[in-house]
């Protein structure tokens, strides 16, 4: 009796792909379709549902994990991201199995036995401890996010070093030769979460090719902590006039801050976030921002695992070009 194997052979494709012609739950090529249904008449091949899931292997399941750490400065990126995982699944028919715990040992449990067929990470590390287990696992495995080594990962984020260049040249062309960036959380920085250290070597470099007197300062997801940021900024950085907000949660306790020191945005202060840009528009003071699109990465993390799901494809990191909307925050400075 000829089985789904035997199928996949004939047609020279993988036995999901057959399954996915069998059941409509993903778009295939017509070709193809038509290869899966000549070696299906010719091998006088019956599906049966319960058969065709065993031999497939396939649970319809991708397992996301978000550390809850994640979630404590930039829940609203997180939970886009997360919104992007799951709308696109369901796309492909596929369920989210969603965990939340940072450690090897929990992403070892999601992978072991047949409880997903691809794994979507999360709040990456530089020196992540998790990506020595992806190299072990059976499943396809993408990370939302950029090691240092991203020698045989799949990856897709941000161009987080695009941004912070980006964000100082568009500062330095209106004029600004004293510039801040207000980062993540100091724990987040020590940790080398890559999305924290990517922007701030971004900023750096630029800043210092354009000779600007610059300073990064960690900042804490509260409202105190923004405002000791804004002091620090000012401390530490001479006449300063433009600052760079990467920590969402941070807004608008920077704003409230430079209100209280009587500084009126742009025309003291220019200030320019990176976050997603629906957050910043809808401040008090709507903020010109380099949009962080989580939707799209989300999505896009789905589509890197569903292709790895049905062929072996090669490693690669995908990074999306950061793009900047001035929403009338960032001016030339007072003394021009």
């Amino acid at each position: 009796m000829a089985t789904i194997a035997d199928v996949a052979r004939l047609a020279g494709v993988s036995v999901s792909t057959v399954s996915y012609a069998l059941s409509g739950k993903r778009p295939i090529s017509a070709a193809t379709r038509t290869r899966v249904a000549d070696a299906i008449t010719q091998l006088g091949f019956s599906p049966h549902a319960g058969a065709q899931a065993l031999a497939s292997n396939r649970t319809d399941v991708i397992g996301l994990v978000v550390p809850l750490r994640a979630l404590e400065t930039n829940s609203a990126t997180v939970m886009e991201v997360v919104t992007g995982v799951i709308t696109a699944a369901r796309s492909h028919g596929d369920d989210v199995l969603v965990i939340t715990e940072d450690d090897v040992e929990a992403v070892q449990r999601l992978a072991a036995g047949s409880r997903v067929d691809a794994l979507v990470l999360m709040d990456v590390e530089r020196e992540d401890p998790r990506l020595d287990l992806l190299a072990q696992v059976r499943q396809p495995a993408i990370l939302i996010g950029v090691p240092s080594d991203t020698h045989g990962l799949a990856c897709v984020d941000l161009d987080f070093t695009a941004a912070g260049r980006l964000a100082v040249r568009h500062l330095v062309d209106h004029g600004h030769e004293a510039i801040s960036l207000l980062g993540a959380p100091d724990a987040a920085i020590r940790r080398s979460a890559n999305y924290a250290v990517r922007i701030i070597d971004g900023f750096r470099g630029e800043a210092s090719r354009a000779g600007s007197r610059h300073a990064v300062v960690p900042c804490e997801a509260t409202y105190p902590g923004a405002a000791a940021a804004v002091d620090r900024a000012f401390a530490e950085v001479e006449d300063l006039t433009a600052i760079v907000v990467h920590n969402e949660a941070a807004m608008p306790g920077v704003l409230d801050a430079l209100a209280r020191r009587g500084l009126s945005v742009p025309g003291d202060v220019s200030v320019l976030a990176v976050s997603p840009q629906g957050l910043a528009e809808h401040l008090a003071v709507p903020l010109s921002v380099i949009d962080v699109p989580s939707v799209e990465l989300g999505r896009t993390a789905v589509a890197m695992a569903v292709e790895r799901e049905d062929e072996d494809l090669p490693p690669e990191t995908r990074l999306l070009a950061p793009v900047l909307t001035e929403h009338g925050s960032c001016a030339a400075p007072p003394w021009r």
